[in-house]
């Protein structure tokens, strides 16, 4: 009898391990389940590095427009030779009508600006523009530019610091006058480098960006390159609507193998330093000639390079605007028209198509 009450003890103890193991077993797959399911929604969110409300107009698509032709050229201290209006429409209808661009970006608030916006509103042309103030220098940075040889003289600097409070001014008014086509403003384009020409102080650019914010219903940016972003952009991010910044990985001696690795390790660096900042990426490109870059500058190339940024700009809902629409030869040393300021262009300065736009 002692025998058989073991035995049943024994069979009770076995039943009851074998349940406990099987409990156990239910516990560990309920766990995986409750743990894969919180897993995967970060996944997705993670696939993505803006949201798509971060998207400029919801767009990504987007191109830097400059319209001057063979011949035509900015002030350069003689008067300046724009485009005319039929020059421009024409250019505005290749942008939207070829290639289907419905953002552009154009540098100041000069009269060749005010044209684009105007041809852009009396034609009904499908475009929205981000629009450029530019500054000029309000300090010497011949220390640290390559090509100011000398300082700049102080009653210029003054001179300088007028004109930029008349050009405020002019970006206003347009931004007003034309609110249905203006999406943005840009307050300076690579005036906080040191290596640029127009240096201008980081709490002085500040102050226009809040003059500008105060009279504009539109969203309020700076342009400036990557490094300088990530570097020293904390103070400038909380002033600004979204930071813009600018990559070239072919001017840092990248060539088309690296261009889109490097390029998205630029993007990166700024959004680590600033996480909390939504980020427009306001130029990005490859030349299609350079003597400065040799066999690293070629259609091919731009083409490539459009094609897979622009795409990951897309999946990750950054506003990306490619620099740029067309050549210009008015840019860089006159003595060398094989430079690379000359040859961004989507379509060469008389507005033939190169590669990139053949294959899109």
């Amino acid at each position: 009898m002692k025998t058989g009450i073991i035995k049943g003890l024994e069979l009770a103890g076995k039943l009851l391990i074998f349940i406990a193991l099987i409990s156990l077993l239910a516990c560990r797959q309920n766990k995986n389940i409750s743990q894969e399911s919180m897993v995967e929604p970060t996944q997705e969110a993670e696939e993505s590095l803006q949201a798509e409300g971060s998207l400029l107009m919801g767009v990504s698509k987007a191109v830097c427009y400059s319209g001057f032709r063979s011949g035509q050229h900015p002030d350069r201290g003689e008067g300046a030779l724009n485009p005319s209006y039929s020059e421009t429409l024409e250019d505005l209808k290749i942008l939207s009508e070829d290639c289907d661009f419905r953002l552009i970006r154009i540098y100041d608030s000069g009269n060749n600006s005010e044209m684009v916006l105007r041809v852009i509103n009396e034609n009904n042309i499908n475009i929205k523009v981000m629009l450029g103030i530019w500054l000029r220098a309000e300090l010497s940075a011949h220390e640290t530019c390559g090509w100011l040889t000398e300082p700049i003289p102080e009653k210029e600097l003054q001179q300088n610091k007028k004109l930029n409070l008349v050009e405020i001014e002019r970006g206003i008014k347009l931004a007003r006058l034309y609110k249905d086509v203006v999406v943005a403003v840009n307050v300076g384009n690579e005036a906080l480098v040191d290596w640029n020409d127009h240096k201008v102080d980081t709490d002085t650019i500040i102050s226009y960006v809040r003059k500008v914010q105060k009279e504009v219903k539109q969203p309020v940016t700076v342009a400036d390159n990557y490094r300088w972003w990530a570097d020293h952009g904390t103070k400038l991010a909380k002033a600004v609507d979204f930071v813009s910044l600018h990559v070239y990985p072919v001017w840092e001696g990248k060539d088309i193998d690296e261009g889109l690795s490097y390029s998205i390790e630029n993007v990166m660096e700024v959004h680590k330093a600033i996480p909390d900042a939504k980020i427009v990426i306001t130029e990005a490109g490859w030349a299609s000639v350079a003597s400065e870059f040799g066999e690293r500058a070629s259609e091919e190339k731009q083409e490539q390079y459009y094609k897979e940024f622009m795409g990951w700009a897309k999946e990750n809902n950054i506003t990306t605007f490619f620099f740029e629409a067309f050549d210009e030869d008015w840019k860089g040393n006159p003595d060398n028209m094989m430079g690379a300021e000359k040859h961004w262009g989507l379509y060469t300065v008389d507005r033939k198509p190169k590669k990139v736009v053949e294959s899109l």
